[in-house]
């Protein structure tokens, strides 16, 4: 794993192959190559694939809890820079999906396209206030809890039942190494509103959902559509939230046509 610095923040990184640079964003919880790695193995024959542990996950240094979509994308957008990356296409999952919009908002001339994986317009941007304040709430008490018990009540949100348990124990492991101050940041961030972001959007979007995802359901991936001009939904059949990791060769063909398209 290597590491840079941006902002006075160590960023850790996964980083395999040669060709147009692919940026992986993870969601808020996990870290880079635990969530990214059947694509740093499968897209890495075509594309330069380099996946970040955020700001507050993973080997990353913890930033202030009230760093938000600004500060993440300004530290995505240092990161970029320090890496040397020309107008890498951004791939991000959940939280990850809403950093990338928050990037496009900050520079919309850095992404070259975007790719948004079980994702959402931030918390307030796709579900109810209710849905919201009660996640975000949630949020706060579970990251006072020990390892094993916050892994357990987070992890059957993440995968459809009767997911593989060799495919859920890996990121499991991730989970349990969460940085409590890093998971409030990265929660604060993710219940923002990018929803004014949207129609903003000229780069190609690719929406990719899996289709027993209780977290960010199906209505959320339609509104997404219906709101960015650029862009087109595939539906993963048989997956939850963490659709790469339940799904990953599916995942990886449609995400390579899609960017050979580009």
């Amino acid at each position: 794993m290597a590491a840079t610095e941006v902002g006075g923040l160590r960023i850790s990184y996964e980083r395999a192959g040669t060709g147009p640079p692919l940026v992986l964003l993870h969601g808020y919880v996990g870290d880079g190559r635990t969530t990214w790695h059947h694509q740093l193995d499968g897209l890495s024959d075509e594309f330069t694939v380099i996946a970040w542990d955020a700001p507050g996950a993973g080997g990353s240094s913890d930033p202030p809890e009230s760093f938000g979509t600004a500060g993440y994308a300004a530290a995505l957008a240092g990161f970029v820079a320090a890496l040397g990356l020309d107008a890498p296409h951004v791939v991000g999952l959940s939280f990850g999906g809403i950093l990338a919009l928050a990037l496009y908002r900050r520079d919309s001339g850095l992404p070259r396209t975007l790719t948004l994986a079980s994702a959402y317009a931030g918390w307030a941007g796709s579900l109810p206030a209710e849905v919201v304040n009660q996640r975000l709430g949630q949020a706060m008490t579970l990251a006072d809890l020990p390892p094993e018990e916050f892994a357990a009540r987070l992890l059957p949100t993440m995968f459809r039942e009767g997911t593989p348990a060799e495919t859920v124990a890996p990121f499991a492991a991730s989970v349990r190494a969460f940085h409590p101050a890093g998971f409030r940041a990265m929660a604060h961030a993710s219940a923002e509103n990018l929803r004014d972001v949207l129609p903003e959007v000229e780069v190609p979007t690719l929406l990719v959902y899996g289709a027993e995802d209780v977290r960010a359901p199906l209505p959320v991936a339609k509104d997404l559509e219906a709101s960015i001009p650029a862009s087109a939904l595939v539906v993963l059949d048989s997956a939850g939230h963490a659709c790469n990791l339940e799904a990953p060769d599916e995942f990886n063909r449609v995400v390579r046509s899609f960017l050979r398209g580009q």
